[in-house]
């Protein structure tokens, strides 16, 4: 058994959880729904949690089959935010606000666009900041899958903003 106690480590993965919860949600307000069932399920099944194991790997995939298990009902309850009203809003320069605004729409409808397993591994390596082993472990899959998910994510954004790869630019 560690030497932490695994509910104080609960509570400092919430920031964390949040950001992943975020990534995958797009909403905070579901984003916090989504910590909030995680954690719940979490203290149901305390005792499945093995003590020698990463309490932050078994959250995330809590999290995840959560978000995946909720996905029917959420799509069909799911509305696209109102773009109408945001280009509304003027800021300093209105037009690079409303440019920025549009940009940051698209990427946040790109990223929902990916398939479910590239969208997750990119949450957690870029939003998270997990390594990829951290994250192979989180979804229980080989170090190479995780990086061709990425790769194939990271691929389709760039080919979404006009952009190239990192590597050929």
């Amino acid at each position: 058994m560690s030497a932490t106690d695994p509910r104080a480590e609960l509570v400092s993965l919430l920031p964390r959880l949040r950001r992943f919860a975020f990534g995958l949600t797009g909403d905070a307000h579901v984003a916090d729904d989504l910590v909030q069932a995680g954690c719940l399920k979490a203290i149901e099944r305390w005792h499945q949690w093995q003590p020698d194991t990463s309490l932050a790997s078994w959250m995330f995939r809590i999290l995840q089959t959560t978000w995946v298990d909720d996905y029917r009902s959420r799509q069909r309850q799911q509305t696209e935010a109102d773009s109408d009203a945001l280009e509304a809003i003027a800021g300093e320069d209105g037009r690079r606000v409303v440019e920025a605004r549009s940009d940051a729409r698209m990427v946040r409808r790109v990223i929902g666009e990916l398939p479910e397993e590239q969208r997750v591994v990119l949450m957690m390596i870029t939003v998270d900041g997990l390594s990829y082993k951290e994250t192979a472990a989180a979804l229980g899959v080989p170090m190479g899958t995780v990086m061709s998910r990425l790769a194939r994510a990271r691929a389709r954004l760039a080919d979404a903003i006009g952009g190239a790869p990192d590597g050929a630019r």
